[in-house]
């Protein structure tokens, strides 16, 4: 009998042990909440001063931080509804983005960007037309942006059927813009959408075919790149790490 009395004791001391040491464990973590308190949302917009005092490499900087900071999930909180009321009566977005219609390429995300910051234009394989160059005169000549970045991606769906070729109701038309692209790269291999190198020679290719037809079919963008108000970049977005990569 006495030994049964023991063991329960003994059962009695290890669980009120437990408690305690679980008790004090929750104790801990509340603590380390309480002392690591959330930082409070961004509501600010980017305004003229901040914008107009800014160069075109400092802005293309805090692109590349900006994707650091998305390829290591830390993105900036930000409170979207306060930027919108904000931003309501003006805008002064310090950059133009031309990227590719593709929804896996969350151009504000990818850059860590806020309302305000850019603007972005799309159309499927990231090529210039009258409607997007006078997109960019409007955004850098009249608002003030400072940098035009090309943005190409990986698996990007518009170069590889330009690559094949493809034939398609209005996607030939828009395809066409593309072909100056795969013409231009130099390989003796399989010149298909099944060669990934390829593939990629495409891409980069037309990132910089689309940054030369800028420069030839705007005086206005060339002229500001010239006198140095503007710089005219590209990039591609790596769909597999969510890396960009300046060309």
């Amino acid at each position: 009998m006495k030994k049964v009395n023991l063991m329960l004791s003994a059962a009695m001391i290890a669980t009120l042990f437990a408690c305690n040491n679980a008790s004090q464990e929750k104790t801990e973590v509340q603590q380390e909440m309480v002392s690591e308190s959330p930082k409070p949302l961004v509501q600010e917009v980017l305004t003229k001063e901040q914008r107009d005092a800014l160069t075109p490499d400092e802005i293309i900087q805090t692109f590349k931080e900006g994707n650091e900071r998305f390829v290591n999930n830390e993105l900036t909180a930000r409170d979207y509804s306060a930027q919108v009321r904000m931003s309501a009566t003006g805008q002064f977005p310090k950059a133009v983005v031309l990227s590719c219609l593709d929804s896996r390429v969350p151009v504000e995300d990818v850059f860590d960007r806020g309302i305000g910051d850019i603007f972005v234009g799309r159309v499927a394989g990231n090529f210039v037309n009258e409607d997007l160059l006078g997109s960019m005169e409007f955004g850098c000549k009249v608002a003030g942006a400072k940098v035009i970045l090309v943005l190409g991606h990986e698996h990007c769906g518009a170069v590889k059927a330009a690559v094949d070729d493809v034939k398609l109701g209005n996607i030939t038309a828009m395809l066409s813009k593309i072909r100056p692209a795969v013409d231009k790269v130099q390989y003796n291999g399989d010149r298909t959408s099944n060669n990934a190198e390829f593939v990629h020679m495409v891409c980069e290719s037309n990132v910089q075919h689309t940054i030369e037809q800028i420069r030839k079919d705007s005086p206005i963008l060339k002229e500001m790149e010239e006198s140095g108000q503007i710089k005219i970049v590209g990039a591609v977005y790596d769909m597999d790490s969510g890396v960009v990569t300046f060309l």
